[in-house]
C-alpha cells in the first residue's frame, strides 16, 4: 500500500486506521515530500509503533508522479506481489479496497473507477466532471485502452508487470502520470479491470490541484497519445 503525502498530517493517522479495517494485513509505504506541516514526522512516529509501516522522506515537493514511481521501485526491489496505490486525503475511501484487491485474481491492474456502473463522484462541479470525462474519452481513443477511468490514482498493480513496463522511460511527472503508467502497463499485456468507487472530497487540508500543471499534463497526454495513435513513436520499443 503506497500513500504519497504532502501536508496531510490531519488525514494520515485516521486514514491508516481505516485502511487497517478493510485490509488488515497490508504493509504500508508513506512517501513524504518534506511536508511543512510535519506529516513526515508523524509518519515516522506511526512507523515506530507499527513495523508494517515504512517511510520514504524526499527533500521537497517533487510531485505525485515521482512519488508513485518511488513506491513502484520500492515494491519491485522488495519482492512484493501487488502494489495498491491511493491518495492520502480520504478522496479514495478505504471501504472499496476489498473489491479492488479481489479483482486482482483475474487482472494485472485494477482501477478504482468513477465511471463504470456504480461509480461516481461526490459534490464535483459540472465543469470538473465534464473536463474529466472528456479527457478520459480522449485517452481511451488515442491510447486505445479499454477503460473508462484512466486518470484516477486509486489502483492496484501486479508488480511483475511493473517490472517490465519500462517505468524508467516515463515522461510524465504531474497529473498525466496516471494515464501514462497505465498505458505502459497496457503495452506489456496487462489485463486491465475496473471496480466502481465513489470519489469523495478530502476531509482535511487544501486541494493541491494546480491549473498550470493540469494544462501541462493535458499537453503531455496529447503528445504521447497522438504519437502513439499515428505510429510516430514505437512505445513498445522505448
Amino acid at each position: 500500500m503506497s500513500l504519497a503525502t504532502y501536508n496531510e498530517r490531519g488525514n494520515l493517522a485516521p486514514l491508516i486506521a481505516e485502511i487497517r479495517k478493510y485490509a488488515p494485513n497490508v504493509d504500508m509505504l508513506v512517501v513524504d515530500d518534506n511536508s511543512p506541516d510535519g506529516t513526515g514526522r508523524l509518519a515516522d512516529e506511526l512507523a515506530a509503533a507499527d513495523p508494517r509501516i515504512r517511510v520514504i522522506h524526499r527533500p521537497g515537493k517533487l510531485g505525485l508522479g515521482t512519488a508513485t514511481l518511488a513506491a513502484m521501485r520500492y515494491a519491485i526491489d522488495n519482492g512484493y506481489d501487488y502494489l495498491q496505490n491511493m491518495d492520502a486525503d480520504f478522496s479514495h475511501p478505504p471501504r472499496f479496497l476489498p473489491g479492488i484487491l479481489a479483482g486482482m485474481a483475474n487482472h494485472d491492474v485494477m482501477i478504482g473507477s468513477r465511471y463504470v456502473k456504480g461509480g461516481g463522484t461526490e459534490n464535483w462541479p459540472l465543469a470538473r466532471l465534464v473536463i474529466s470525462r472528456t479527457l478520459n474519452t480522449l485517452v481511451r481513443f488515442l491510447f486505445r485502452m479499454p477503460v473508462l477511468d484512466a486518470s484516477g490514482a486509486f489502483r492496484c498493480y501486479r508488480v511483475s508487470k511493473l517490472k517490465v513496463a519500462h517505468l524508467e522511460r516515463t515522461l510524465s511527472r504531474g497529473y498525466s502520470f496516471q494515464q501514462e503508467v497505465l498505458f505502459r502497463c497496457h503495452l506489456v499485456g496487462s489485463r486491465l479491470g475496473e471496480y466502481p468507487i465513489i470519489f469523495e472530497n478530502r476531509r482535511e487540508g487544501k486541494s493541491k490541484v494546480n491549473q498550470k500543471e493540469a494544462v501541462r499534463s493535458i499537453a503531455m497526454i496529447l503528445w504521447i497519445g497522438v504519437n502513439h495513435f499515428f505510429g510516430l513513436e514505437d512505445y513498445k520499443a522505448r
